[in-house]
């Protein structure tokens, strides 16, 4: 499990033009939210949030937030981007029990040769990128293998069919598909059987 101390200053200004300025100071305004905590206005170092999100864990870091003295146990759950320059420019702070489940997202990572799909000119086609789980914070993957080397053609592989690790659990329909199989261009360029030259 990644876990990061990240410092917060409790004393900002609320409105656009105090949160242009902390950003133009390399800042970044934030809120920690949660159950049982009355939503509070911060701002953290860019360069430092940058570090505690950087590990393999990602946005799904446990950070030990020490806002002026009041510590929380949060993670990063939503964050607001700038339109054209894609720096981070807001940020939510949710309080989490370390003892309970969290819904985070999580990659998903193709692994294998699928022999028979690519034999048959067909292709492996990859639907779902990332997938919604509910773990404990103490685990969550940093990303889930979908071996594909057992399919064939008009195979598919739906979020059911994914392997968890223990104490996980998928948090989205188990129906929806994560890898499908299509015919390629040579198949479906192939002549059918029978047809005229």
């Amino acid at each position: 499990m990644s876990q990061a101390t990240l410092s917060a200053k409790t004393n900002r200004e609320i409105g656009s033009a105090p949160m242009r300025r902390l950003r133009r100071e390399g800042h970044i305004p934030a809120v920690v939210y949660g159950e049982g905590v009355q939503p509070l206005p911060v701002a953290v170092n860019a360069k430092e949030f940058r570090t505690a999100v950087s590990g393999d864990q990602g946005l799904n870091t446990l950070i030990t937030l020490d806002a002026d003295g009041a510590v929380f146990t949060v993670m990063a759950r939503e964050i607001q981007r700038h339109p054209v320059r894609g720096t981070v420019a807001h940020i939510d702070f949710q309080v989490v029990d370390p003892n309970k489940g969290v819904t985070v997202e999580v990659a998903l990572h193709m692994i294998g040769d699928a022999v028979e799909v690519r034999h048959a000119d067909w292709e492996v086609d990859q639907q779902l990128f990332s997938i919604l789980l509910i773990a404990r914070p103490d685990q969550i993957p940093t990303h889930i293998d979908v071996d594909v080397s057992h399919l064939t053609p008009g195979d598919a592989i739906r979020i059911e069919d994914v392997l968890l690790p223990a104490g996980v659990q998928a948090a989205q329909d188990h129906a929806l598909s994560v890898v499908t199989t299509r015919a390629g261009r040579a198949a479906t360029t192939a002549k059918a059987p029978g047809a005229p030259e």
